[in-house]
């Protein structure tokens, strides 16, 4: 079966047009969704993944880069959250010794440097490809039907 996507594209112009995305989207958030989140260093994928967490489990909580730790859960209602940086992962076989795999049917898990999954990628993922440019940031959502109809207005509250 084939999945239909279309695309959603945003220019934000700053940290606080970041920080309104994650937070138009983390209440339409819930266990068992993914967010990969795309882009080079810089990107903003650590500033959206960080707005997301905060927007959920408030505005106090410490967001640490997981570079290091390659996972940082997080509890939140209605279940934990996974934020995942994969960038120094060898291979996607590394991601099913980190329990990734499972997080993806039990967690919200926001997943930078998704690339790494290889061919474990969730199908029905919301995918957000992030590029910096000298005067902010673009973001293409990748919408699937499902999430089409779930962010029909949340959207449109970025801009």
């Amino acid at each position: 079966m084939t999945t239909t996507t279309t695309d959603h594209c945003l220019f934000l112009r700053s940290e606080a047009e970041t920080d309104r995305l994650g937070q138009s989207l983390a209440p339409l958030l819930r266990a068992g969704d993914t967010l990969l989140l795309w882009g080079e260093i810089g990107a903003g994928k650590s500033a959206l993944a960080r707005s997301i967490i905060r927007a959920i489990c408030g505005e106090e909580t410490e967001v640490p880069s997981p570079t290091y730790t390659l996972v940082q859960t997080y509890p939140a209602p209605g279940g934990e959250i996974w934020h995942s940086d994969l960038y120094r992962l060898g291979d996607a076989q590394e991601a099913l010794e980190l329990g990734l795999l499972d997080a993806f049917d039990n967690a919200i898990c926001l997943v930078e440097w998704p690339d790494r999954l290889g061919p474990d990628l969730p199908s029905d993922a919301l995918q957000i490809h992030l590029t910096a440019t000298p005067d902010g940031h673009n973001a293409r959502l990748s919408l699937t039907s499902a999430w089409a109809g779930r962010l029909t207005g949340a959207l449109a509250s970025v801009r």
